[in-house]
């Protein structure tokens, strides 16, 4: 399956943000706090994207606030999914009281909005890299839960594993050998869609305050930082803006061909 234009412009600019943030140390210009002018200078050569609101240079703001944003919201996401997945599979396996007590704990979670929890459990804690990863991924994770019990429920009832329970296998090969196979293709899709929340999610944090705290640069924070100077036409709060945006938009294009792969192939062998 030939990979269309979209998907392909998504994973330019996705192994872009990504290669930026892994390599930030080489290829940043300057220090993340590094004071090298005056007050939004103008794009220049010495600063392709000018500098920001107290003459840091933009363009190394930009690359180690990626490298934060990216390195937080993978965190979360893979934490989300580990144990959104795990719970969602034993309760779908288990079933009884067990799937029932979690997925009523999940419902109560889930009616609270998740900006609002993350708010009032941050405004009470010290906000830390660990602390901000720990609360966006168990807010997070209610979600992978649904998804994940939803498929399983689907797969408990086929014929292998149905076979296998037979077999007398243990609940974990049954979870990790025989569900967790077959329910790789929406998961992954749903990844996508939960990295690219989380990286709202910390943006909307840092700019509210209550995400990642200075001296460390994050995108959210370079808006906040840089935000009055659109008053003043000065477009430096616009380009993280736009960096948020991209991401965005690049890892869904990602997620969505990798999807439409997977079906098409399993429709194939089919």
């Amino acid at each position: 399956m030939r990979m269309p234009l979209s998907a392909a412009i998504g994973l330019f600019f996705t192994a872009l943000y990504f290669g930026a943030a892994i390599f930030a140390g080489w290829i940043a210009p300057y220090g993340m706090a590094e004071i090298v002018g005056d007050s939004w200078e103008p794009w220049s050569m010495a600063h392709p994207l000018g500098t920001d609101t107290i003459g840091r240079d933009l363009l190394s703001r930009m690359i180690w606030g990626g490298q934060t944003t990216i390195f937080v919201a993978a965190a979360a996401t893979i934490l989300s999914f580990s144990l959104g997945s795990i719970l969602g599979f034993l309760a779908a396996v288990k079933g009884g009281w067990i799937d029932q007590f979690l997925s009523r704990t999940v419902d109560l979670m889930m009616s609270i909005p998740s900006l609002i929890a993350a708010l009032v459990v941050l405004s009470v804690m010290p906000v830390t890299m660990p602390v901000l990863i720990v609360v966006m991924g168990l807010l997070d994770a209610t979600r992978v839960f649904r998804l994940s019990r939803a498929v399983a429920v689907d797969i408990t009832v086929m014929d292998y594993v149905e076979a296998a329970r037979l077999r007398g296998e243990k609940q974990v090969w049954i979870i990790f050998r025989e569900i967790l196979p077959n329910a790789l293709s929406p998961l992954v899709a749903e990844m996508g869609l939960r990295f690219i929340f989380a990286v709202l999610f910390i943006s909307t944090l840092s700019f509210l305050g209550l995400g990642v705290q200075p001296p460390l640069a994050d995108w959210g924070g370079i808006v906040k930082e840089n935000k009055e100077g659109i008053v003043y036409g000065i477009p430096a709060a616009l380009i993280p803006a736009f960096a948020i945006a991209t991401l965005a938009i690049s890892v869904n294009l990602v997620a969505d061909w990798v999807l439409n792969r997977t079906t098409s192939l399993k429709g194939g062998r089919g």
